[in-house]
């Protein structure tokens, strides 16, 4: 299948990602729909909840209504600049059920998967040098081998200036979380499924406690959005434009901006090529006002790169903790329940942990 689906950013802060086609859409669909029931009561699916992006049920715009798409809590939003990779987790990246010709074809993607127990899908990284952004695709991570792959997740982590080890000591923490529920649960078994990773790129939105000492919180507007709120670059994925007097919002969403946490997907839809209409309702502008904490320039006594590797490369061990980091279990088109440990991806935390370890240590 030469081609996969792509994610919309909605300005009321989800995500659409759309249905794929059987039956792998309606098993995500359900999968979601099973963990998010209201009246859940199995305390493995209720912690579960914790490590996946929020579910907002499904979505048909009005002008497709056999278009199916899930609504997901856009875990990037909250950041300035997001830094983004996307990493399959699990020794087999084809599910039970897979044909012969399926199993050789996702072997033959990526014949160390056994081996290593994970695989870098695609990566956004922020560069404070260059105010600009480097990406990587799945070719990128293809390439690695056992002897890369640390020097491959390390680029994820690199700024340009150094290596951010708050942004890695948090995110062993938050794996280690997702660790300890598969060792706790024998109920689903999670094949081609991902962890998305996002940490703070900008110095910009993150909280530094100099000695419990917090700068000051300072609320902007976010670039692109003018004063009478008519265009709005949001994210880089969602212009907003032509704000109508009954204060419904159109929003037109272009192919060349829908990609999002899943940089190795493309769209399907042929329909994308052209431009989707989305109606947001009552787009209430409180929504796209971001609020973030700034290191404001005064704080870096105009010495700005010294202070940065301060902030960055030394921070006491105490603080690192405090890295503003996200760890999420994302995809999940391959999920079937078990009565037995996910030992493929419990196998791959593992090696991942480890090679964030040596990164520390390096």
């Amino acid at each position: 299948n030469a081609s996969l689906l792509g994610i919309l950013q909605h300005p009321d802060g989800t995500v659409l990602k759309q249905l794929q086609p059987p039956p792998r859409g309606p098993r995500e669909q359900e999968f979601y729909n099973k963990v998010y029931d209201s009246d859940c009561c199995d305390s493995v699916l209720l912690e579960l909840r914790e490590y996946l992006p929020k579910y907002f049920g499904v979505w048909s715009p009005p002008t497709a209504p056999n278009d199916t798409y899930l609504k997901l809590e856009d875990v990037t939003r909250k950041f300035n600049k997001p830094c983004i990779m996307d990493v399959k987790i699990g020794q087999k990246s084809y599910d039970p059920y897979a044909s012969a010709e399926k199993i050789q074809q996702q072997v033959s993607k990526y014949p160390l998967m056994e081996e290593i127990g994970f695989l870098v899908l695609g990566m956004r990284v922020y560069h404070v040098s260059s105010d600009s952004y480097e990406t990587q695709n799945q070719h990128y991570g293809r390439s690695l081998t056992k002897e890369t792959v640390k020097d491959g997740i390390s680029k994820f982590f690199h700024n340009g200036y150094c290596l951010r080890k708050d942004a890695i000591a948090a995110s062993i923490q938050k794996i280690e979380k997702i660790l300890e529920w598969f060792e706790g649960q024998k109920q689903l078994n999670f094949y081609a499924s991902s962890l998305l990773f996002v940490y703070e790129g900008s110095c910009q939105a993150t909280t530094v406690r100099l000695s419990d000492v917090t700068l000051p919180e300072k609320r902007g507007v976010p670039k692109g959005l003018l004063s009478g709120g008519d265009i709005l670059e949001y994210n880089n994925n969602i212009h907003v434009i032509n704000s109508t007097e009954n204060g419904k919002i159109e929003a037109s969403v272009s192919k060349g901006l829908s990609k999002f946490y899943a940089l190795h997907k493309k769209v399907y839809s042929k329909r994308h090529h052209s431009q989707l209409s989305l109606k947001v309702e009552n787009l209430e502008q409180g929504n796209v006002w971001k609020s973030s904490t700034c290191i404001a320039q005064e704080h870096l006594n105009g010495n700005v790169i010294p202070q940065l590797e301060k902030v960055f490369c030394h921070m006491p061990a105490e603080m690192k903790e405090s890295a503003n980091v996200e760890v999420r279990m994302i995809d999940f088109a391959h999920v079937f329940p078990s009565n037995t440990k996910d030992e493929g991806y419990i196998y791959g935390l593992k090696n991942l942990i480890t090679v964030l370890r040596n990164l520390l240590d390096s």
